[in-house]
């Protein structure tokens, strides 16, 4: 909608006049007498408006909705950037997305950083999502974002290269070369093949939560967090946009202070949000569909092979048989760093027996997630 409240053309669920028999319109028969509407009839237009806004946007191609939607995606052609100096890609039906949480600190986001407008970014936040064969299923790999690692030489979307690195936190790799270097950074870690990358701005998240109408949580103990701008009560909370930004980011409101205290969050907030989104009315109201998909389309960049609203929609629809209780989320193996607490170092055995799970398209062992560093938040977070 524009600042003017003025409805944009053919967006599905605005109010609108259909001709109908006996209202002067076209196809117009005199029948003696003005036919009422039923209640009925009203509950099939707004169905048929709704459908109709269903097929704009996922099906032709045509019509102002799709463009004005298809439009707000930003791409990047990953696999023309990084070339074939890549892990072999898996032929079993599974799918690898690295999904990115983005700090930019320009624009809408600097309110939401912190720091200066100078444009820098960093990845808050890294996770691969394996779907398995099927799609009824998935492992989640969270990739805490002060790992120390080796950082391959890399070229960012521009052309330009960056020189490998040796002992480097993991969100350096984005902040040096952007999501080209990330995934070639995750991809030199695991021996895994990215299939898709997904990035969420700041501003972008906040405004998601917002239009779903928020998000429950149950939080067992008090998270109060200045830096992030988070003070709530231990109890059930409907988290809007700015609360639920607080909580995926909070370091020092609960567990640790560690960023692995965070992920726990990340993990659990996750659920919660899996779980809610199932019973949203989105296709009870054309107008709300229309909402939280230029909000999203907004929000993400992807790689190119989902850089258009066809390929975007397809993808999303071959997720959504996967529940909560469907997805096991894990943290990337490590321990403390003795040499600084502030830093964790891969625990290599047990992550290769995770990387060797997801190549194989099977459930990352028990005995991969068994002591290790964990920031001690698990349980203060869970869907209501």
């Amino acid at each position: 909608m524009s600042a003017d409240s003025t409805p944009e053309p053919g967006i599905p669920g605005e109010a609108g006049t259909p001709d109908e028999p006996g209202t002067g319109g076209p196809g117009h028969r005199t029948t003696g007498r003005r036919r009422r509407p039923r209640a009925r009839r009203r509950g099939l237009l707004i169905a048929a408006w709704t459908a109709a806004g269903v097929l704009v946007l996922g099906g032709s191609g045509l019509g102002y909705v799709y463009f004005k939607l298809n439009g707000n995606l930003k791409s990047i052609d990953i696999d023309q950037v990084l070339g074939t100096d890549r892990p072999t890609k898996t032929d079993n039906g599974s799918e690898n997305i690295l999904v990115l949480g983005s700090d930019t600190r320009s624009g809408a986001n600097r309110r939401l950083g912190g720091g200066s407008d100078d444009g820098s970014a960093r990845s808050d936040t890294a996770m691969i999502i394996h779907v398995y064969e099927g799609h009824k299923k998935a492992s989640v790999v969270s990739i805490p974002r002060d790992t120390l690692i080796d950082r391959p030489e890399c070229t960012d979307a521009q052309g330009g290269t960056h020189e490998a690195a040796t002992g480097v936190m993991f969100n350096s790799a984005y902040t040096t070369g952007g999501a080209a270097c990330a995934v070639k950074t995750v991809e030199a870690i695991s021996g895994v093949r990215m299939d898709h990358y997904l990035e969420v701005d700041f501003s972008g998240f906040e405004k998601l939560i917002d239009e779903l109408g928020g998000v429950d949580v149950t939080t067992t103990e008090d998270i109060k967090d200045p830096e992030s701008h988070l003070d709530l009560k231990a109890g059930t909370h409907t988290l809007d946009g700015e609360q639920a930004l607080g909580l995926v980011r909070t370091r020092h409101g609960v567990g640790d202070g560690s960023d692995l205290g965070r992920i726990q969050l990340q993990q659990a907030f996750i659920k919660a949000l899996v779980d809610q989104v199932k019973d949203v009315g989105l296709f009870t109201s054309g107008k709300k569909l229309y909402d939280l998909a230029d909000t999203a389309t907004k929000a993400v960049t992807t790689d190119s092979g989902l850089g258009s609203l066809n390929s975007l929609m397809s993808f999303a629809n071959g997720l959504k048989g996967i529940s909560a209780d469907n997805m096991h989320m894990v943290t990337m193996p490590v321990r403390y760093d003795p040499a600084d607490a502030n830093r964790v170092l891969v625990e290599k055995a047990k992550a290769q027996q995770v990387w060797t799970a997801l190549k194989n398209d099977l459930p990352i062992p028990k005995s991969a997630t068994e002591g290790n560093a964990t920031g001690e938040a698990a349980g203060v977070v869970s869907s209501s």
